[in-house]
């Protein structure tokens, strides 16, 4: 059933004359916007004093980070050196190729100029993004079975897909896998974390979203197909991601350790707003919500 759901599904999601909107483009433009309310939300929850303006700050700063991290990283962890002969290559974006391990770093940067500019602490601003990043892994996975890429192994299983490009055979949709887990999972754990008032200490989500990130995205690998110029890295086993999502797990119990020691409160900007300003806890009417 699944495999006749993939094979009826077109990777442009609409046509308007000559231009071409693919689901791919659709799902990052969707997941940013749906991200932003949900910063908006919990901060209300919270009671933070960020404004819009500090939120499309956000959300500008990690879309760039996101790619161009994103980007470098797949140059960097899965190029094996193609891309240093041709340079040129590097930000050919039209040419595929994205690495999440390398989309956390770009983030990582854009945090902490963002952190300079707005003056919220870092660690609330990865609170924040970390509870609503799972929303745009679901997309961008679900996009991905769409597409037709990284597709798992071969299976015998009923929900089993022919991809185009992979064989006569049927293969895991590990691009759902990684949907319910990254996205689905990860996301109901950090947003029932955040409904406690006062909120956890700073950090708590970071460490979190890391720890179960790295954990998901290793069971998975078990039955994704690796990248074809690059294969296993050890018997038919350890592969690339495995490798990047490992130092992931330990970052991540390195930060829940710190905000369990420290235990930092949650905050907001540091520079006092103009009274006329609206506010992210302006007419707040999660305050008290307890869902």
């Amino acid at each position: 059933m699944l495999n006749d759901i993939y094979q009826a599904l077109d990777p442009v999601a609409f046509t308007i004359g000559s231009l071409s909107v693919r689901w791919y483009g659709l799902a990052y433009s969707l997941g940013v916007l749906f991200a932003a309310f949900l910063i908006i939300r919990v901060a209300r929850h919270w009671k933070l004093r960020i404004t819009p303006d500090h939120v499309l700050t956000i959300a500008l700063a990690a879309i760039i980070g996101i790619v161009v991290g994103g980007r470098l990283g797949y140059v960097l962890f899965y190029g094996e050196g193609y891309y240093f002969q041709h340079p040129e290559l590097i930000l050919a974006f039209s040419n595929g190729g994205m690495s999440f391990h390398g989309g956390v770093l770009g983030m990582l940067v854009a945090l902490i100029v963002v952190a300079r500019v707005t003056t919220i602490p870092l660690m609330t601003l990865g609170d924040l993004i970390v509870i609503a990043a799972p929303v745009g892994l679901f997309m961008g996975r679900v996009a991905n079975f769409i597409n037709g890429e990284l597709w798992g192994a071969q299976t015998t299983a009923p929900w089993g897909v022919v991809f185009a490009g992979a064989g006569a055979l049927p293969r895991h949709p590990t691009q759902l896998y990684e949907a319910l887990l990254e996205g689905v999972v990860l996301f109901a754990v950090l947003y029932l974390l955040s409904r406690k008032v006062p909120a956890r200490p700073r950090g708590t989500f970071v460490g979190v979203f890391l720890v179960l990130y790295g954990v998901f995205r290793i069971a998975v690998e078990f039955v994704r197909e690796p990248d074809a110029h690059i294969g296993y890295l050890l018997g038919d086993w350890l592969t690339m991601g495995m490798v990047l999502s490992l130092p992931l797990i330990i970052a991540g119990i390195a930060v829940l350790v710190f905000a369990q020691v420290t235990r930092l409160p949650q905050s907001g900007p540091r520079k006092s707003l103009p009274d006329n300003e609206p506010s992210a806890d302006a007419s707040d009417d999660g305050g008290t919500e307890n869902d």
